[in-house]
């Protein structure tokens, strides 16, 4: 019996280092990615008097608050080594229906928002079924999803979607208290219960343990089929809400209100630390990789870049702070100096 406490010992002792070590390098990460995001808004201020300013910087959170809580929905998915792709087609059911459904006249617009996210969450759950039971790739699955929604939507407008915002979602989006948008209170409180839902609750415990080792978790006594539906409805909430978020943002919807959200939502989780094959990674991160982005973002437009360039650009800052987030990377150089000096 001694010798077997003996054995264990070493054990655990080297598993909760491991663990520490895995804190530590997601920490790290968050710091690095928060402390770009400051360097970029300084070095704005070189580009642009009126870039770097307090007003700038607000306008950076707002909206960069569109890609947070899109990015938390689709941080859950990946933690759990999945992807989706229905993001786009999501967001425009989620602004159309706000639109038609209630419009400026608020006509039962406190139970027909709710409904009209639980309809998006129906569609994510459709998209984990065909993903958990049928055995589609989930790549193909939401991308699927994705066309099917937005055929509908389209079908739905007749290409043309009408009404206009709610006074709820403009008051949300355009009111100020304290010399602060509320929207920005609004984001910080989304990004403390995401936080919170992630790192302190059994459903956060239990998907990062889905992601680590599905046949790990199983063995536990997690129901891992019905759990990874979960990450998929709460993404088409997210991606829904962002949708109405855009609708009192700009008071109207098009067809292709999230086009331009599905690449950022993914960049801003893995440039926030997260590993694309799931198991790790923080909401926190994931909030300062929204920020960068949102940031590099509002640079590249007061240069006055063409698209391709602006494409570029983007493209190579997401992969070189990619490279230099990656704990693997940095082991790489350090063991290949190493090599060469002996």
């Amino acid at each position: 019996m001694n010798a077997h406490k003996d054995m264990a010992m070493p054990f655990d002792a080297s598993s909760d280092q491991r663990g520490r070590q895995k804190l530590d390098r997601e920490t790290v990460n968050t710091l690095v990615v928060f402390g770009l995001s400051i360097v970029l808004v300084l070095c704005s201020r070189f580009i642009s008097p009126a870039l770097g300013s307090w007003s700038q910087v607000l306008t950076v959170l707002i909206l960069a608050s569109f890609l947070i809580i899109l990015s938390f929905g689709q941080g859950l998915v990946i933690l759990i080594g999945g992807l989706d792709l229905s993001i786009p087609a999501l967001i425009t059911l989620g602004g159309v229906l706000t639109t038609n459904w209630i419009g400026t006249n608020d006509a039962g617009i406190w139970y027909m928002l709710p409904a009209i996210l639980l309809i998006c969450a129906l569609v994510g759950a459709v998209s984990g079924v065909g993903i958990v039971w049928l055995k589609v790739p989930p790549f193909i699955m939401t991308m699927a999803t994705s066309i099917v929604i937005a055929s509908v939507a389209l079908g739905y407008t007749s290409g043309t979607p009408r009404g206009g915002s709610p006074s709820a979602l403009l008051w949300l989006m355009k009111a100020w208290f304290l010399g602060v948008p509320v929207v920005i209170y609004f984001t910080l409180a989304f990004i403390l219960l995401g936080w919170l839902l992630q790192n302190f609750t059994a459903l956060g415990r239990r998907l990062r343990a889905l992601g680590t080792n599905r046949n790990a978790a199983l063995i536990a006594g997690v129901n891992v089929n019905r759990l990874e539906l979960v990450p998929y409805a709460i993404s088409a909430v997210c991606a829904g809400f962002v949708g109405m978020m855009l609708v009192g943002y700009s008071n109207g919807a098009t067809l292709r209100m999230g086009d331009s959200y599905m690449l950022p939502s993914i960049a801003a989780v893995v440039i926030g630390g997260s590993s694309i094959l799931g198991g790790s990674g923080t909401f926190i991160g994931t909030v300062g990789g929204a920020i960068l982005l949102t940031t590099l973002g509002m640079m590249i437009s007061a240069i006055g870049l063409s698209e391709g360039w602006r494409t570029i650009i983007e493209g190579a800052i997401i992969v070189g702070a990619l490279l230099v987030l990656r704990g693997e990377f940095l082991t790489h150089i350090g063991n290949r100096m190493l090599t060469r000096r002996k």
